[in-house]
């Protein structure tokens, strides 16, 4: 036994490794099934709170504009600062279960899960314009974030520390979107179950389920993930001189913090990729948070009736991972940097011919809200290859010892994180300012023309926002310079 080994140690790690070699032997690789795991189990429950909770709180507990767009401001600020704290924290702490990123999935994911069902039971039978729901929300999205952040920060570092071999991260994406798949199906499973939230006993229950199964799954992660530089940070400064000014755990100080954060934020690459994904993680909130109200809105229900609208929802995040699946072949042939271009292009092409066609084609505004969730989800599943790529620059330009993996995660998420507040914000900003709010409360007393104009109005945002939106990505996207470590392969050195 090693002199730093505890006892159990070497029986668990002889169990670990019958349960690999079994795996092995079915054509499983442990590595990516381990790290998938985290993605099926975040998935059920990130896809469930994205989608339902504006409308929860929009039209069940009615909370006030004014108390909404408070909270998405509060919300806006946490979400953008948390990422790049838990980030340095991540990358420099000493302490295990930060420093670890199996160890910070292991024991944040019961905390994390827990969050998650803060939003679905109200704290009082709330009135409209309760200010009590409205701080209700801002506990609800602060908490759900920071415990997210914290969990999939160290999953992100992952994908870029299990290997840094191009087609060890594809395999990686693979099991991703399989797990992916199998996760976003809670969002059609629990619309079928709650019949779109209008059994909202049943909705609580399905919650409560998906809770408990989230946090089994990312436990198993925390059991079985592994990093390369897990072993790496024991190594003290003075056996290693040579790392004192390049590995990021040297000095914790304010000033480090500063230089590392100032060494990430020059790298042009990343300052590209972070415009570009900004605008995506608006586009996914857009999305996710005002799908169901317009479709709702502008399909009438003897078109699209209830069940026909969960499978849409659901086909919604089912259908991204199915693309990304389908598509291996040619991210190992083009790459992820063409195939994301040419996805901004056709965004901006379908959402011109939508607004060309009219609101009156009902199939083929349900068929375009669709196709429009799979492309905006699907390409940022592939957002964690460029990222990682950007990782590996900034090892090899500053001769790190260990990577700053969660800090360049982090840091990109300071910036495109409000996006998250924004869209909800704006939307509604705009669908009140056409009489939505009222039309809530009145309901089918509401006068006609009012109705007719918040139709149009939702129309235009459905396709004036993707089409402005994805010109500027590709504008954003086409100067990025990492273009083809798809096909070099010699760099790729695992540790």
């Amino acid at each position: 036994m090693a002199v730093d080994e505890k006892p159990g140690a070497g029986a668990r790690s002889g169990i670990m490794n019958v349960g690999r070699h079994q795996m092995v032997k079915f054509g499983i690789n442990p590595a990516a099934l381990s790290y998938a795991m985290t993605t099926l189990g975040s998935s059920m429950i990130n896809n469930i709170f994205s989608f339902y909770y504006v409308k929860l709180f929009i039209n069940k507990y009615q909370v006030s504009e004014g108390a909404f767009h408070q909270s998405q401001v509060v919300y806006m600020v946490w979400n953008a600062v948390n990422d790049p704290l838990f980030g340095y924290l991540q990358d420099n702490s000493r302490v295990p279960c930060c420093s670890q990123r199996r160890l910070s999935i292991l024991y944040g994911a019961p905390l994390y899960s827990l969050t998650f069902l803060l939003a679905w039971f109200p704290w009082r039978s709330y009135a409209p314009g309760d200010w009590m729901s409205g701080l209700h929300l801002v506990v609800a999205l602060c908490a759900f974030d920071g415990l997210l952040t914290f969990v999939l920060l160290a999953q992100c570092a992952l994908f870029a520390e299990i290997s840094s071999h191009h087609q060890n991260r594809l395999r990686l994406i693979k099991y991703n979107q399989v797990a992916s798949l199998i996760g976003s199906s809670s969002v059609l499973f629990c619309g079928v179950f709650s019949k779109n939230m209008e059994n909202f006993g049943s909705f609580q229950a399905f919650t409560v389920l998906v809770a408990v199964l989230s946090c089994g799954c990312m436990l198993y992660t925390g059991f079985h993930s592994e990093s390369r530089f897990d072993n790496k940070g024991s190594v003290s400064d003075e056996d290693n001189p040579a790392d004192q000014t390049s590995h990021p755990q040297s000095d914790t100080s304010i000033s480090m913090l500063k230089t590392l954060t100032w060494q990430i934020l020059t790298n042009r690459d990343f300052q590209l990729f972070v415009i570009m994904n900004f605008f995506q993680v608006f586009m996914l909130a857009f999305f996710n948070n005002f799908t169901m109200i317009f479709t709702e809105h502008l399909i009438p229900p003897d078109v699209l009736p209830s069940l026909a609208k969960s499978i849409m929802y659901g086909a919604g995040f089912i259908c991204p991972q199915l693309l990304v699946l389908s598509c291996q072949s040619l991210l190992h042939g083009l790459g992820y940097y063409r195939i994301i271009l040419f996805a901004f292009y056709m965004e901006a092409g379908m959402a011109a011919i939508m607004l060309a066609l009219g609101p009156q084609h009902y199939y083929i505004l349900a068929f375009f809200l669709t196709i429009n969730m799979v492309i905006v989800q699907a390409c940022f599943s592939l957002f964690g290859l460029p990222l990682a790529d950007i990782i590996d620059t900034d090892l090899q330009k500053y001769k790190r010892s260990t990577p700053l993996s969660s800090m360049v995660f982090g840091t990109n998420a300071l910036f495109t994180k409000p996006a998250q507040s924004l869209a909800p914000m704006l939307v509604i900003n705009i669908l009140n300012q056409f009489g939505y709010e009222q039309l809530k409360q009145a309901g089918k007393d509401s006068n006609p023309s009012t109705v007719a104009s918040l139709h149009s109005v939702m129309f235009y945002l459905v396709c004036l926002v993707p089409m402005f939106v994805a010109a500027v990505q590709a504008l954003a996207w086409r100067p990025f310079s990492i273009r083809n470590s798809h096909t070099v392969d010699t760099k790729y050195i695992d540790g």
